[in-house]
C-alpha cells in the first residue's frame, strides 16, 4: 500500500495575522507561523485573508463593537505587500503562498462590493468563492440561535439549503471566471441538519437534490475546483465536503484543493495527512494547488518520483496557461504521456498514451506544450552553421543577428550556451550562404573584435552538445526547441523572415536584458523562439508588448510551481 504524504500545499490554509482588524480574524504573527512551518521542514505554507464585508454582514461579535465595515479595509489593502515582504525575508527557505476569500454578499451593491475586492487582491495566488452570509442578514456559520433563526424565516430545512445553493449558484454565474475554488460547499450542517434529500441527492427526485447536482456540473463546467475543508472536523460536524459529494466531484472530473481553514497557530499542520485519506477515499489520487491563479497538480503519495513527475507536469501547465488568456485558462487541457511519465494515463481520464516518448504533452485552444526531464539527445546529422565564442552579456546575440539581417541572412535554428564565466558559446544553422555570410563575419570581426573571440561559418558540421541535466522544454505547438528551462523564459511565435528576430534581440539589449540561453524552431512560414532570460519581469512585459503585428504572440513565463 502506497503511503500518503504527511504534508499538504494548502489553498483554504492559515486565516492569521490581520492585526489592523477591530475583531481579529486570525491572531498571530505571520512571521511566527512561517517559522514553525520552516521548523516543521514544510517546503511551502499559505495564508488566506477574508475580503472585507458589508455593514449588514456582521456576526454577533462584531455588531457588539459597532465597527460597520468587517474585516479591516486597510488590513486588507496592505496584505500583499506583508506577504511580499515576507517572500523577501524568507526568500530560498520556503514558499508562501496567499490567498483571497471572496465574502459573497449577493448581485446588487454586495457584487460591485466583491468585485472590487477581488481588482484589490493584488498578487493572490488564488480566490475562493464562499458564501457565508444568507440575504436575510444572518450567517450560516454563526450562532445555533442565529441558524434557527433563519430556518424559521425560511420555513423548512429544505428551504434553508435551497437558498444556501441559490446563492452558491448566483456566486458563480457572476464571479465564475474570477474565482478559482469553491468554498467548504456544505458549510450550513454546522449549526443544521442535513436533509434527505441532500443526503442521497445522488438518487433523489427532490427538487433540492436535482438543484445541487446542477450546482456540482456548473462547478466542473466552469473547470472550478472543490474546497475540502478540515474546518468541519475541528467543529465536530466532519469534513466538508461530505464523501457522497465527493464522489460525485470526482466523476465530474471536478479537481480538489486541500485545506484546514486554521485560524490559530496551534492548529497549524494538523490532519494534514488526513486529509488526503479523506480525498483518496473518494478516489483522487491527486489534488491541486495555485501560484499565480495557475493550478498545479500535487500527488497524495509520499513517493519522490512521483513528486519530480508532478513538478514537471506543473512547470508544462504554467507554459501554456501563461500563453493564454484568462478565459481559455479556464478549459481543461487535452493530456498525452509516454515513456517513465505512462502511468498518468491511468491517472487522467480521457489522457492519451505517446509510447517510449518520454515526455508530457499538454494541449489546450490550439496550443500545445511538450516538456521532459530526459536530457535530448544530439542529432548526428551534418548541418552548416555559424559558430561563436563570444562574452556573455546583453546585447552579443542582438549584435549577431543584426550583422547577419543586414545581409539578408536568415537564421534557422539556434542554440546558445553560458559557460558561466563570462563567455558563451552559440551555433546558429542558416538558411543557405548567399555569398554574404563572409562579408557577415569580417564586419562583425572588424567592429565587434573584443565581444567575439571567434566567429566561423562551417558546412558539414556536427552539432555541438550544448545540453545539460534538467527539465526541457521539447516542444511549442509541435515545433522543437529542446530548451533547458530556467526561472524566466520567453515564446514568441512570429512571422519567419530576415530581421523580424532582431526586434526581439534588440528590445532584450536595449534594456540590458541578458540571454543565457536560447532556441529556434520553425514550421512553414512561422518561427518559433524560445529564450531564457535574466531581468526585470515588468521591464520584459512591457517590450513584448510593443513588438508588432509581426509577432503573432510573445509571452513571458515565470516559475512558480515546486
Amino acid at each position: 500500500m502506497k503511503k500518503f504524504n504527511e504534508f499538504i500545499w494548502e489553498t483554504h490554509g492559515i486565516h492569521a495575522g490581520t492585526e489592523q482588524d477591530h475583531v481579529k480574524h486570525g491572531i498571530d504573527k505571520l512571521e511566527d507561523i512561517v517559522d514553525k512551518a520552516i521548523e516543521a521542514n514544510h517546503p511551502s505554507i499559505t495564508f488566506v485573508i477574508h475580503s472585507p464585508r458589508l455593514t449588514n454582514f456582521r456576526y454577533i461579535a462584531e455588531r457588539d463593537t459597532n465597527v460597520k465595515f468587517i474585516r479591516g479595509n486597510q488590513s486588507y489593502l496592505n496584505y500583499p505587500k506583508r506577504i511580499a515582504n515576507l517572500r523577501k525575508k524568507y526568500k530560498g527557505k520556503i514558499n508562501i503562498k496567499y490567498g483571497i476569500e471572496l465574502e459573497w454578499m449577493g448581485d446588487d451593491l454586495g457584487l460591485q462590493w466583491s468585485r472590487s475586492k477581488i481588482f484589490q487582491a493584488e498578487a493572490a495566488d488564488y480566490v475562493i468563492g464562499s458564501v457565508h452570509f444568507s440575504p436575510e442578514g444572518l450567517p450560516y456559520d454563526g450562532s445555533k440561535e442565529e441558524a434557527q433563526e433563519l430556518l424559521k424565516i425560511r420555513g423548512s430545512l429544505e428551504a434553508y439549503w435551497d437558498g444556501y445553493f441559490n446563492e452558491m449558484i448566483q456566486m458563480i454565474e457572476c464571479f465564475g471566471n474570477m474565482i478559482q475554488i469553491i468554498g467548504h460547499i456544505d458549510l450550513p450542517k454546522l449549526n443544521v441538519d442535513m436533509p434527505d434529500a441532500l443526503v442521497n441527492f445522488e438518487t433523489s427526485s427532490h427538487p433540492l437534490a436535482n438543484k445541487f447536482r446542477t450546482l456540482l456540473e456548473m462547478i466542473a463546467d466552469r473547470n472550478l475546483s472543490l474546497d475540502v475543508n478540515m474546518a468541519g472536523k475541528f467543529k465536530g460536524v466532519g469534513v466538508y465536503p461530505i464523501q457522497n459529494i465527493l464522489r460525485r466531484a470526482y466523476e465530474l472530473q471536478i479537481p480538489v484543493c486541500v485545506g484546514t481553514d486554521t485560524h490559530h497557530v496551534r492548529y497549524y499542520g494538523l490532519n494534514f495527512k488526513e486529509s488526503l485519506e479523506y480525498i483518496n477515499e473518494a478516489g483522487y489520487e491527486d489534488y491541486v494547488s495555485y501560484s499565480k491563479l495557475i493550478p498545479e497538480k500535487r500527488t497524495i503519495f509520499d513517493d519522490h518520483d512521483l513528486k519530480v513527475k508532478y513538478t514537471i507536469l506543473n512547470k508544462g501547465i504554467e507554459i501554456l496557461n501563461q500563453r493564454l488568456t484568462n478565459t481559455q485558462r479556464k478549459i481543461i487541457p487535452d493530456f498525452s504521456f509516454g515513456g517513465t511519465f505512462s502511468e498518468f494515463v491511468g491517472i487522467y481520464k480521457n489522457a492519451t498514451g505517446m509510447g517510449d516518448y518520454n515526455a508530457i504533452r499538454i494541449r489546450k485552444s490550439d496550443k500545445s506544450i511538450t516538456v521532459t526531464n530526459e536530457t535530448p539527445q544530439v542529432s548526428k546529422d551534418k548541418v552548416s552553421g555559424l559558430f561563436s565564442e563570444h562574452l556573455d552579456k546583453p546585447g552579443v546575440i542582438s549584435s549577431l543577428f543584426n550583422t547577419l539581417a543586414s545581409e539578408g541572412i536568415n537564421v534557422e535554428t539556434a542554440r546558445l550556451k553560458s559557460n558561466n564565466d563570462g563567455t558563451a558559446v552559440a551555433f546558429l544553422t542558416l538558411k543557405n550562404d548567399n555569398g554574404n555570410v563572409k562579408n557577415a563575419i569580417d564586419f562583425i570581426n572588424g567592429t565587434d573584435a573584443g565581444i567575439f573571440k571567434k566567429l566561423i561559418y562551417e558546412e558539414n558540421a556536427v552539432l555541438p552538445n550544448y545540453y545539460r541535466k534538467g527539465v526541457y522544454l521539447l516542444e511549442v505547438d509541435g515545433v522543437e526547441l529542446k530548451l533547458a528551462l530556467g526561472k524566466k523564459i520567453i515564446i514568441t511565435k512570429h512571422n519567419n523572415t530576415p530581421g523580424v528576430l532582431l526586434i526581439l534581440l534588440s528590445a532584450l539589449a536595449s534594456k540590458h536584458i541578458n540571454i543565457i540561453d536560447f532556441r529556434l524552431g520553425k514550421l512553414n512560414k512561422v518561427g518559433y523562439s524560445a529564450l531564457a532570460v535574466e531581468g526585470d519581469s515588468n521591464i520584459i512585459n512591457n517590450l513584448l508588448s510593443k513588438l508588432g503585428e509581426q509577432y503573432y504572440e510573445a509571452d513571458l513565463i515565470e516559475f512558480y510551481s515546486m
